[in-house]
């Protein structure tokens, strides 16, 4: 099996991109200052770096896991031009509320559920002692403590800045 490597969690919406609310149209996606630095950074570390993204609007009707796929490899190849790369996509397309009945229901996949990152670690040998996550709200938290990860809560600004941040931080023993 592969060394085991810190990964870096990152939300999607609001830490990756603009939120625009249930972006899922390349026209719409822009990304943030500084994400694809922060992704590259974090490559050159040899760290994992994994998406770990809510995705209810397919739940909701509002577009489809293909057109999430579609951005997400608009997104894979504007970070390869980057020198760039995500190790993996995760994502939770359900909802309790869903209009689609294949997606309504409860998922410990669905943050503040860990399982996304759970995934990840059984996927990938993740050294989870190492590791953190970066989110925009209280639920990508909550989802990274019951996963046994650090977590830092962005409020916006510049993603590569505030991620090497949050690295001083985390090895100087604060966990978010």
């Amino acid at each position: 099996m592969a060394e085991r490597r810190p990964a870096l969690f990152l939300d999607r919406d609001g830490v990756l991109n603009v939120d625009r609310g249930y972006v899922s149209r390349i026209e719409d996606f822009e990304w943030i200052e500084g994400a694809k630095t922060c992704i590259a950074n974090f490559n050159k570390r040899g760290w994992y770096v994994f998406v770990v993204t809510n995705q209810s609007g397919i739940a909701r009707g509002y577009y489809t896991e293909a057109d999430m796929q579609a951005l997400h490899d608009h997104m894979t190849e504007e970070l390869k031009e980057a020198g760039a790369h995500i190790d993996r996509f995760y994502h939770a397309p359900w909802h309790e509320d869903g209009e689609i009945a294949r997606y309504r229901k409860s998922s410990i996949d669905r943050k503040p559920g860990p399982g996304m990152l759970l995934q990840a670690m059984a996927d990938f040998n993740v050294n989870r002692e190492q590791s953190f996550l970066i989110g925009d709200k209280d639920t990508d938290i909550d989802a990274a403590r019951a996963a046994g990860v650090g977590a830092f809560l962005f409020r916006g600004g510049n993603l590569g800045v505030f991620a090497e941040w949050a690295l001083a931080s985390f090895e100087d023993g604060v966990r978010g």
